[in-house]
């Protein structure tokens, strides 16, 4: 993969990949990060597909506009936790202490502190909704593990390994418990088949509203910036 840059105010940077089954070349925009992607097939000079993206800039740009404001984690930002606004507060005591409205971290490396604490509380209520829905389901699962992933929420394993986007935390509660639930229901149906949907809707009950959700708000979640965090 190469970088190159879309000249002009402010410049944007372009993303070059070749791809042995690429027919033409093709522009992506993730809506995660507002990264551009060009995909070129083995062949192509790279000069082609920067005209290509020329071509293509004020679609580019407008996307890139659209996309929500990145928010830095610093006190006063506000956080969602479980679906609900609260506002980074400093902390008097050494320990995180989350309240209806706020969330008080000690001072110093605030962001790094928040994004453990919400890690632990991520891990927290992900165990629980797995317990809950592979008992429904009447399967185990073999462990839990939780990424800061960019292409999915979840997934499951064929050896039965639960993984969780920690920002799960960040959504409404119904919306982790569904995802909980998605993924689980794999360790019976390792597809999205009917089977595979009945079993979800049989553990969870119905599920379109929190699938919904996540398909058009969950990329916002993307958007805080834990930037002294260490991953």
């Amino acid at each position: 993969m190469a970088d190159h840059h879309l000249p002009g105010a402010p410049p944007v940077p372009l993303l070059l990949r070749r791809s042995a089954r690429a027919r033409r070349i093709s522009l992506r925009i993730s809506q995660l990060d507002g990264r551009v992607t060009l995909t070129l097939p083995k062949g192509v000079p790279e000069r082609e597909a920067l005209e290509f993206a020329r071509s293509k800039e004020g679609w580019i740009r407008d996307h890139i506009s659209a996309r929500p404001d990145q928010v830095l984690v610093v006190p006063g930002a506000q956080i969602p936790i479980e679906g609900m606004a609260r506002t980074l507060v400093g902390a008097p005591a050494r320990r995180v202490i989350l309240r209806a409205d706020e969330i008080a971290v000690p001072a110093g490396a605030e962001a790094r502190r928040l994004q453990r604490y919400l890690k632990e509380l991520a891990r927290d209520r992900l165990v629980a909704a797995s317990d809950h829905y592979a008992q429904a389901l009447g399967r185990d699962y073999s462990r839990i593990t939780l990424r800061d992933t960019r292409s999915r929420w979840g997934s499951c394993s064929s050896q039965g390994a639960l993984m969780y986007s920690w920002r799960l935390i960040l959504a409404p509660s119904a919306v982790l418990r569904y995802v909980a639930a998605h993924e689980v229901a794999h360790l019976a149906e390792m597809n999205h088949s009917a089977r595979f949907w009945a079993q979800v809707d049989r553990i969870h009950g119905p599920y379109e509203a929190p699938r919904r959700w996540l398909r058009e708000q969950g990329g916002a979640l993307h958007r805080f910036r834990f930037e002294d965090a260490d991953g």
